[in-house]
């Protein structure tokens, strides 16, 4: 359903702003009047979801200044000026600065409607073209944070833009740190509900009372439950194989009660990786099945080859720029290293330890190498992944995070880069179109 737009009315006589008040009440529009553009001024803001219909003749701010003053707030907002006799020129000059149209008077209720009819239209349109233009930003910004061009993340990616376009819920399923919750975001904010609420709440992180009233409430202090608040839009549930067996069947009943399609869709995260136990374990079969229709299972990062080199500049970059210090240098040891580390943590891992080897670097001491010896201690015995590559593709990997780091420095200057890396120009440009680099990305 349309939602109802504002038409304000300023006009410093009382007589006519009641009377245009009321006829276009009485044909559907939510009417506000004022008796000065300053008075106005205060309500209206950029967005503002209407339009005005204003006379030009006021004492105090007259109907063009206030036309000047709307046009910077927001130039997509439809103005219409009433005039008097004789001030048809200068309303012509007025449409020439940004008004829709003019009344002169008298004028017709059935023309005031008419003009009022598609000046609501006209910013009806205006302000989904500015939403859907921002939940597209929104989309590509979510999006921006999976990084990564390994098959896996390219799968990923795939699922992501698919399964935003369903209706039904979802399963994120994968280990600890794999960015789940991210995905979870971009599933929203990719599809048809990126305008509406993103909801968030960790299942293991509350009591099972505190979490009954946090989700269906009664909410302390006034506020809304989150099935409430998240109406319309998504309902992330962190760590869902923590619900317990009550707060599941209320689950399963409120996801029942919706039918289908559903007003809110449900994104229920598990961590059960590593537990010797899967999610359908731990939740009852009926809701597992309702929440497992679309189900995502995000790649562990040892799986994602020279996604570990990518994504460990890229931390290391940020780091680096929030510390105030060059980016550490990583050799070709090093490299191999971070490519067969088993990460247990995953991304979370990855990115605590580029931000040590930033700070050990500014330093002037340490290596990766023993940051990630210190990882692998506490983790556990194993300090190589089981997932050997051949030594063709460690090389490849470091040669094409070489590249990408110098070019990074230089800014994109082809004749630098050659000059740091002893090449001439075409060994340079077969590398970079191998490895997928474009000069483009690094000015």
């Amino acid at each position: 359903m349309a939602r109802l737009m504002k038409v304000a009315i300023v006009d410093d006589e009382e007589d006519m702003r009641q009377s245009v008040s009321q006829w276009l009440a009485l044909s559907g529009f939510d009417a506000e009047t004022y008796a000065s553009a300053e008075d106005a001024l205060k309500v209206i803001g950029p967005d503002w979801p209407g339009v005005v219909i204003t006379d030009i003749r006021m004492p105090g701010m007259d109907g063009m200044a206030f036309l000047k003053r709307l046009m910077g707030i927001d130039s997509g907002l439809p103005v219409i000026m009433i005039t008097g006799h004789g001030d048809v020129p200068m309303a012509v000059e007025a449409m020439r600065l940004g008004a829709m149209d003019f009344m002169e008077k008298p004028f017709s209720p059935d023309r005031m409607t008419e003009l009022a009819k598609r000046a609501t239209q006209a910013r009806r349109t205006t302000l989904d073209n500015r939403a859907l233009r921002r939940d597209l930003a929104e989309g590509e910004k979510v999006m921006g944070k999976l990084i990564g061009t390994s098959e896996p993340m390219e799968r990923l990616r795939e699922d992501i833009l698919d399964l935003s376009q369903a209706d039904g819920h979802v399963l994120i399923d994968g280990e600890t740190g794999t960015g789940k919750t991210l995905v979870a975001h971009a599933l929203h904010a990719t599809g048809p509900r990126a305008g509406k609420k993103f909801v968030v709440v960790s299942c293991a992180a509350l009591t099972e009372e505190a979490l009954s009233a946090k989700l269906f409430g009664p909410v302390e202090e006034g506020g809304l439950p989150l099935m409430e608040e998240a109406r319309g839009g998504t309902l992330c549930l962190e760590d869902v194989e923590a619900l317990s067996q009550s707060l599941q069947a209320r689950l399963l009943q409120f996801i029942n009660d919706q039918g289908a399609p559903a007003e809110t869709r449900i994104v229920a995260i598990c961590n059960t990786h590593g537990e010797g136990k899967t999610v359908e374990d731990a939740l009852r079969p009926d809701l597992y099945y309702r929440l497992a229709a679309l189900k995502i299972t995000l790649p562990p990062l040892r799986a994602r080859g020279e996604d570990i080199l990518t994504l460990f500049n890229r931390m290391s970059e940020q780091f680096a720029d929030e510390y105030g210090c060059d980016v550490p240098e990583v050799t070709a040891q090093e490299a191999a290293q971070l490519l067969q580390a088993p990460w247990p943590g995953n991304v979370r891992q990855l990115i605590n330890v580029a931000e040590r080897a930033v700070l050990q670097s500014r330093r002037g001491s340490g290596s990766i190498a023993s940051l990630l010896m210190t990882d692998d201690e506490e983790a556990g015995p194993a300090a190589i992944t089981t997932e050997g590559k051949p030594l063709k593709e460690y090389v490849e990997s470091f040669e094409k995070m070489l590249i990408d780091n110098t070019m990074r420095r230089h800014k994109g200057s082809i004749s630098a880069v050659m000059e740091e890396l002893c090449l001439p120009r075409r060994t340079l440009n077969e590398k970079m179109a191998k490895y997928g680099l474009a000069r483009a990305d690094y000015l």
